[in-house]
């Protein structure tokens, strides 16, 4: 398994015996998937592999589209499923090259070049594009679960959250991850939207770890990762399913978890991914 030093604070909630045991845990349970890209069938491979009951809650932190060869079937699941997903900054390019349903030409081109080209591939002319933007328009950017903050890409340390907005909450990068304090003194943040072996010392695959924040976006479309990530919260496990080759594993949350030492990821390389 990984070799690396791991310090994690993130409390699972787990009832204990008098002798310490770890007995069963609660009966629901609340699973977060990172980023998808556009990779239905992986995300098929990974749910078949999760088997969320009728009880468990199951969270997208955005980024369904773009890049992958399946961003409409990825789209129209989410959407008909009884699953939430968060706005991410790949949904928010595509909603500005098309606002009021009409063509915005300097933001479809924006789009276009950052992953876009596949989404419209894979649209074609099924004639549901539009109906899948009036549904992008309803995603919320953070969702508050009390002791979790789910949001895409992060928040703005020296702001308060009624003064952020859908630029921090599905753009921002350095700021967030270089923060020498956690944001929430009670809640952990979880997101995707970084790739997380972009961080110093974490390699393909491994969810990443910050000062009050978990970051499970693993490069779903990546070819030097391939993993998709499902984190399911409360029994401590992370679940994967490679986009390429549809393997599967299942490691506990701190075997899979690599600290990130105030890690910053550059400028130049946010714009590669």
């Amino acid at each position: 398994m990984w070799s690396k030093q791991f310090h994690f604070s993130f409390k699972l909630p787990f009832k204990l015996s008098e002798q310490g045991d770890r007995m069963t845990p609660l009966s629901s349970r609340r699973i977060i998937i990172g980023d998808v890209h556009g990779h239905y069938t992986g995300l098929m491979t990974l749910l078949d592999a999760v088997a969320p009951g009728e009880d468990d809650q199951v969270y997208f932190l955005g980024d369904l589209i773009d890049r992958g060869p399946q961003s409409d079937q990825v789209v129209e699941f989410v959407k008909n499923s009884s699953y939430q997903s968060l706005l991410g900054n790949h949904e928010q390019l595509l909603l500005e090259s098309f606002p009021d349903g009409q063509v915005f030409a300097p933001a479809l081109q924006a789009w276009l070049q950052s992953g876009g080209r596949a989404t419209v591939t894979s649209y074609g002319n099924s004639g549901i594009l539009l109906e899948h933007l009036d549904w992008m328009r309803t995603l919320p950017t953070h969702l508050d679960l009390g002791d979790l903050w789910l949001v895409h890409a992060g928040v703005h340390p020296d702001l308060p959250i009624e003064a952020q907005s859908s630029q921090e909450f599905c753009w921002i990068r350095e700021e967030f991850h270089g923060s020498v304090r956690p944001y929430f003194a009670n809640k952990t943040i979880i997101t995707g939207h970084t790739i997380t072996f972009t961080f110093p010392g974490v390699i393909p695959g491994t969810i990443a770890q910050g000062q009050g924040w978990l970051d499970i976006d693993t490069g779903a479309y990546h070819p030097k990762s391939g993993w998709l990530t499902a984190l399911d919260v409360d029994q401590g496990k992370v679940i994967q399913a490679n986009v390429y080759n549809q393997t599967v594993r299942t490691l506990m949350l701190e075997e899979a978890t690599t600290r990130v030492e105030l890690g910053r990821v550059s400028r130049k390389q946010a714009l590669k991914l």
